[in-house]
């Protein structure tokens, strides 16, 4: 797991300067663009894309996406 996975064609971090939001890049990387903000889900702490969702560990638990990091989803 790490702060940034490669998605198809486009890079999605966890912003560096605020963890409870996610940034995507659609040029490796050069600017980034807001993906999701939320504080419900709790300070992003790791991602990892498994092929069918990005799971991630944040300070409330793992949370799941299966849009690209949209909308999140509690596991367990």
């Amino acid at each position: 797991m790490g702060l940034m996975i490669s998605r198809g064609k486009e890079l999605i971090r966890i912003n560096p300067a605020n963890r409870q939001k996610l940034e995507y890049s659609t040029n490796e990387g050069r600017s980034w663009m807001l993906r999701h903000s939320g504080s419900s889900n709790g300070d992003f702490i790791e991602l990892n894309d498994n092929g069918k969702e990005i799971l991630a560990t944040t300070t409330k638990g793992v949370y799941y996406s299966t849009n690209d990091g949209r909308s999140w989803m509690r596991r367990g």
